[in-house]
């Protein structure tokens, strides 16, 4: 911090101040109120040669605010000051006369950034300057009102440090992408693997399902026609039959194979949606049935998708799609995953009403959304949870940004539909009265 001066002469000014800022923990977050900032001001009667001590004594001062009874005029750089002094007859013009007489020649207007500026943005605007003026320092008007002064070089080192640390997060995050992308196609290959052990072992089950029935048929009737002849039958036979309860075998055999039958059905359809969520999607995307996806995605999650979570149906009439399906199951994971946590949790605290029961609604249409004529097929996925408040909303906005803060599951799934299929991914509370909650919509063309 700069000391006070005891010059008679300057008695009227006062002392330039140098603020130690906030770099030694600079974020990507960080503000002008972070970097070292200049306190010093000189009202438009004070001579020019008070100001060239000043900048004599203070050689990294950068300028000085020009102000008239308090109120903010412009700023005069240093480096301005020595180059009107330097030309013919300018010390005789400005040197021993009030800074009236300079403010009246140079009348540029400085760059005036607030403090709240981010340092990247702030950066950005200095640099689109013209030429001869990015050596001039930035004025940082304060949220108290007053007015500091940034040396350009504070900022130039602060944007680069900034920088550096911008690239070092991108490769950390891609590095983390590549580390994650990695053990998804491990686990995608180790789930498809496991489907098919299980399907083998089911393809058996199923094949000879029919032959069961048919043998166990077969013997039912064989014993029919043996009742039937043999009269009286032998006490050994009634007491076996009686030991056996062959009666209710009779009865219930064919429902014990109805219900092998449904739960190698189940399996093998349980195997299918794996392999096809653990599907590894191909070059160019391949045209195919969202409807099959969606019931794929369902059918994995019916474990969390308790009795008291309905969820409706409203297929419209669709055509295959192009699309690489697997990450778009990863998408409808996510998003179905995230309405029923909120569900869940929403049932939890009780504030849903008696007769509104947890809901999810799945509607899927062939749309258009400009007018063109150019067809998008819509996917919605709403829940009637409560709608969004503005902090979600900010949240969400932040998560489908470029650069989200933190890798989610809802970024993912941004980048999927807007990168990976030129689609829209879009989130909004509902206006209908019978779902009120978030609605989650994703658009992909039919090209």
């Amino acid at each position: 911090m700069f000391t006070k001066s005891t010059s008679e002469s300057r008695s009227q000014l006062s002392i330039p101040v140098l603020t130690s800022g906030n770099t030694q923990s600079i974020q990507l977050e960080s503000t002008l109120k972070d970097l070292p900032l200049y306190d010093f001001a000189a009202e438009l009667d004070v001579l020019g040669t008070e100001i060239a001590q000043i900048f004599e004594q203070y050689s990294l001062l950068p300028g000085v605010i020009l102000t008239e009874q308090g109120r903010f005029l412009g700023m005069l750089p240093r480096h301005r000051l020595l180059e009107y002094l330097l030309r013919p007859y300018g010390i005789d013009l400005f040197l021993d006369k009030p800074l009236r007489i300079l403010y009246s020649y140079d009348r540029t207007s400085p760059l005036i950034l607030n403090g709240d500026t981010p340092i990247l943005s702030a950066a950005q605007q200095a640099l689109r300057r013209p030429f001869e003026r990015l050596s001039d320092p930035i004025v940082v008007h304060l949220d108290s009102g007053q007015y500091r002064i940034l040396d350009p070089h504070e900022l130039n080192i602060a944007y680069w440090q900034l920088r550096g640390i911008e690239t070092q997060v991108r490769v950390e995050r891609l590095q983390l992408q590549m580390v994650q992308s990695e053990k998804m196609a491990s686990l995608g290959r180790l789930v498809d693997g496991v489907s098919h052990e299980i399907l083998d072992p089911v393809s058996f089950i199923w094949g000879n399902l029919s032959h069961i029935a048919e043998y166990s048929q077969s013997l039912l009737e064989i014993i029919n026609v043996y009742e039937k002849c043999i009269v009286p039958v032998p006490q050994k036979v009634t007491d076996l039959k009686e030991a056996i309860e062959f009666d209710y075998i009779r009865e219930d055999l064919p429902k014990t194979l109805d219900s092998i039958r449904t739960g190698a059905e189940r399996l093998s359809r349980l195997a299918n949606s794996l392999q096809n969520f653990c599907h590894i999607d191909e070059v160019y995307p391949r045209p195919a049935n969202l409807h099959d996806c969606l019931n794929s995605v369902l059918l994995l999650l019916k474990s969390r998708l308790s009795s008291e979570i309905q969820v409706v149906k409203n297929y419209g009439h669709l055509p295959p799609v192009p699309c690489f399906v697997s990450q778009l199951s990863q998408v409808f994971m996510n998003i179905l995953n995230r309405s029923i946590d909120s569900l869940l949790n929403q049932a939890a605290r009780s504030e849903l009403q008696v007769c509104e029961s947890p809901r999810i609604t799945i509607a899927t249409e062939v749309c258009s959304i400009d007018g063109s004529g150019k067809r998008w097929v819509s996917i919605q996925i709403a829940d009637n949870n409560t709608k969004l408040s503005i902090e979600s909303q900010s949240q969400l906005l932040q998560a489908f940004s470029n650069e989200p803060v933190r890798e989610t599951s809802l970024a993912m799934s941004y980048r999927i539909v807007s990168g990976r299929h030129s689609g829209k991914f879009r989130v909004y509370s509902s206006i209908e009265p019978s779902s009120r909650g978030t609605v989650f919509e994703i658009l992909l063309p039919l090209n």
